[in-house]
């Protein structure tokens, strides 16, 4: 399933040189992880509580970006250099899960959107993650089949968020985006059971 997750090889490799950098001047890949979510849950929780500054959502996009970037750096000191730890997963996994709720949240006050739309969206991803991060259980490696991953939800919520931040509104049209989102996002929970348990029954059996 065609996703922009396929993109993080090339994106990792532009972003490799810094990752060196900060490993160098003493970045470790959990700071990394929490500066992430310190600054989703800020700019998340600025705007939920100020909807009606449509211009604030211009940030959305360019932290969505940043925030893909960060993730992509907290991997490569985690993996390449050294830096993995029991710690490290855990926070990988559930600051990536609270950090999408604190961007997507804000979304409640546009019109035409509301709680049910935003928190069918919230819930089904916290659910997708899970099911990836379920793989090593059963033996398999972490899933991330689309469609509508971490990466492609991203883009989407930063997408909305430059349309409203330039128009001041969205078109009536849009509600039927995330009700669309929570059916694909159901659908990838579902490829990544499928996927897991596939990898898992590959195994040789002891």
């Amino acid at each position: 399933m065609l996703s922009i997750y396929q993109l993080k090889p090339r994106f990792q490799a532009l972003l490799r040189p810094i990752a060196a950098r900060l490993a160098a001047a003493g970045v470790t890949a959990n700071q990394v992880t929490l500066a992430a979510l310190v600054i989703s849950i800020a700019l998340g929780g600025w705007l939920f509580l100020n909807p009606q500054t449509t211009r604030g959502f211009l940030l959305l996009p360019l932290w969505m970006f940043l925030r893909m970037a960060f993730n992509a750096v907290d991997g490569m000191l985690a993996r390449e250099l050294g830096q993995q730890s029991a710690l490290g997963a855990y926070l990988n996994e559930l600051s990536d899960v609270l950090s999408d709720a604190a961007l997507y949240l804000p979304f409640v006050a546009i019109a035409p959107f509301g709680w049910g739309s935003v928190g069918a969206v919230v819930f089904l991803s916290a659910v997708s993650e899970m099911a990836g991060a379920l793989g090593p259980m059963v033996g398999s490696p972490r899933q991330y089949d689309g469609p509508l991953g971490k990466s492609d939800r991203a883009f989407l919520f930063g997408a909305l968020g430059l349309w409203l931040g330039l128009a001041g509104s969205l078109p009536e049209w849009s509600f039927w985006l995330l009700p669309l989102a929570a059916v694909a996002i159901g659908w990838n929970t579902l490829n990544r059971v499928r996927s897991g348990v596939r990898q898992a029954q590959r195994l040789p059996q002891r």
